[in-house]
């Protein structure tokens, strides 16, 4: 699951990046190149190809991993939480600073994932 999620995820962050590419040129786009709005848009966009490729190489990862099923099942889901809702939060605080506290949330699955890979792998 997190390998087909992983490409899609990357797919968007690219069909994204062709979409933001078309005004990146203006100067006062989203509020000029320093601008809060700017920055969270690109890390939006930056963290849909990342977090995809991450996924992607958890698939290639999780055979090798010495967990229980059910915590190979969290690691997995926390990982694809943490893609999804971090280009989210990015969107949503660019639009209105103020959700800025709902990072917690894509950096705890995050987070989470990768102690469980960390252990899976270190008992290998």
């Amino acid at each position: 699951m997190n390998e087909i999620f992983g490409w899609l995820w990357v797919l968007v962050g690219f069909l994204s990046g062709l979409a933001l590419g078309l005004g990146f040129h203006r100067e006062d786009w989203l509020g000029g190149y320093g601008s809060l709005r700017r920055r969270m848009v690109r890390l939006g966009h930056v963290s849909l190809v990342a977090l995809g490729a991450l996924n992607v190489l958890y698939a290639h990862t999780a055979t090798r991993l010495v967990l229980p099923p059910a915590l190979a099942s969290v690691a997995s889901a926390a990982l694809i939480v943490g893609a999804v809702t971090m280009p989210a939060c990015c969107g949503l605080m660019a639009w209105r600073p103020g959700f800025r506290p709902l990072f917690a949330i894509p950096i705890v699955s995050l987070v989470l994932g990768a102690v469980l890979v960390i252990a899976g792998l270190a008992t290998s």
